[in-house]
């Protein structure tokens, strides 16, 4: 009995694929805003701070190995290390060390976490190539928009589904920063995007392993090798993104194509970019913002008998780990959160250490929050009340928290949070001279200028 697989399948849907093709191979170089420009740059200058922070994290020293048993040819760098490897590995490692501290930018609307996956493919290819910043700007713009505009066109279902959409979008962005850079025209750009529209990365099972920092950088590994494999005449369906079979359709009930089409070129999903102020799930920051105001307002760990905390159910469903082991089960509990922003004020990577996680006034505070689901508070908000032993009651209630696009980091903010994760591993000095090269990412000649800066 032959099966109806495609009761719902779009067969009229737009070519979506030759579409983004054609843009990504045809935009002119900085052909947006200046406001556009510098979000590239803030994009770039946070993801290399987190790369370089996490360089030699454990999950960073294993990709390493790994990577070395295939007795790589050097050719480009793994910020934060003296090791150099071949570009599909530095790929693979910077997007893992990108994404280990869960602190890397956001595009708010997918959850993705964009400039992981791209940023790692084409910094690697720059600097083997020994091209321009100018370009790596391009691509990072193009890429972002291309990995966004289709997790806009899924999302929410593709993620509801399990789907870790920062993968499974991000080899798209990938191959389309590396078509950009190769200077492939629009019918490789096309091939190029068809491979990588078969390698989908990630599941949010992996969420709380080491698993869940490989979906940024196996996606950019991907993306890369569908750029170079492009390059060389290997090909793919030129409908590969919007057949009934193909990615779109495949891994998810929602396709609104009108995502990817309505203002190509026009509206740049960089813009909407966000940069994380704590080091965990971006849906766990509105609680540690109110938690870290309790504590501005003289609220201390031992006066609470209890904390109230009124959220959205997806942030107890992605975070709601109440006694995690370690630093990185640390990063998925809500719980563990509103325990660093009352006791320290903050939830920088440091408070996510192992031997923090199990500190016991930690272990003692998180288990007086009590976290009640209500659906009428948005996702991105949060509603704290302290309720404390000599009687009193603290509220506090976070629309937006810090980060988010109503309440931006600033520049200064972000080289701050540079300087926290990178002058332990460069020291002071050199991350104040990386810095400077950031902003300056789109006036270099050769970007391998940036690289020979960012080793350790």
């Amino acid at each position: 009995m032959a099966r109806n697989t495609q009761v719902t399948a779009d067969h009229n849907a737009p070519p979506v694929t030759q579409i983004l093709a054609e843009y990504v191979a045809n935009h002119p170089s900085r052909g947006w805003s200046d406001a556009v420009d510098h979000e590239a740059h803030r994009t770039f200058l946070n993801w290399l701070g987190c790369a370089v922070g996490a360089a030699h994290h454990d999950a960073a020293n294993a990709a390493l190995r790994a990577a070395q048993l295939l007795q790589t040819t050097p050719q480009a760098s793994l910020p934060g290390r003296s090791e150099r490897v071949d570009m599909a590995s530095a790929a693979l490692i910077n997007g893992i060390t990108s994404h280990t501290f869960d602190f890397d930018d956001t595009h708010l609307k997918t959850i993705i976490h964009p400039a992981g996956p791209v940023a790692s493919a084409v910094l690697a290819l720059a600097e083997h190539k020994g091209l321009s910043g100018r370009a790596v700007i391009d691509a990072l713009v193009l890429g972002i928009d291309v990995s966004c505009r289709v997790g806009n066109t899924m999302y929410p279902e593709h993620y509801d589904r399990g789907w870790h959409i920062t993968g499974s979008t991000g080899m798209l962005g990938a191959a389309a920063g590396c078509a950009r850079l190769l200077g492939l025209d629009v019918q490789q750009t096309a091939m190029a995007l068809g491979i990588a529209a078969s390698q989908p990365i990630g599941m949010r099972e992996q969420f709380g392993t080491m698993t869940k920092p490989f979906h940024p950088g196996g996606a950019a590994r991907a993306g890369l090798m569908s750029a170079l494999l492009a390059s060389q005449g290997f090909t793919a369906s030129p409908r590969a993104l919007e057949a009934p079979r193909g990615m779109i359709q495949t891994v998810s009930t929602k396709y609104a194509w009108s995502e990817i089409t309505d203002e190509l070129g026009q509206r740049f999903e960089i813009s909407f970019n966000t940069y994380k102020p704590f080091a965990c799930g971006i849906v766990i920051h509105p609680s540690i913002d109110a938690c870290a105001q309790l504590r501005a307002q003289g609220v201390s760990a031992e006066q609470v008998e209890r904390i109230e905390l009124k959220v959205h159910s997806l942030v107890l469903e992605l975070t709601g780990k109440k006694e995690p082991a370690d630093g990185l089960q640390g990063k998925f509990s809500v719980y563990h959160g509103c325990a660093c922003g009352l006791i320290f004020g903050k939830a920088g990577e440091d408070q996510y250490a192992d031997n923090i996680v199990n500190r016991p006034d930690m272990v003692a505070l998180r288990r007086k929050v009590v976290a009640v689901v209500d659906d009428s508070i948005d996702e991105a908000s949060a509603d704290v009340t302290a309720f404390l032993k000599d009687g009193r009651q603290v509220h506090v209630f976070i629309k937006h928290a810090i980060g988010s696009l109503q309440n931006p980091m600033t520049d200064a903010n972000l080289e701050t949070k540079f300087h926290d994760l990178a002058d332990p591993v460069l020291g002071s000095g050199r991350s104040a001279e990386l810095i400077a090269a950031c902003w300056k990412l789109g006036d270099l000649a050769d970007v391998r200028a940036l690289t020979a800066l960012s080793r350790g």
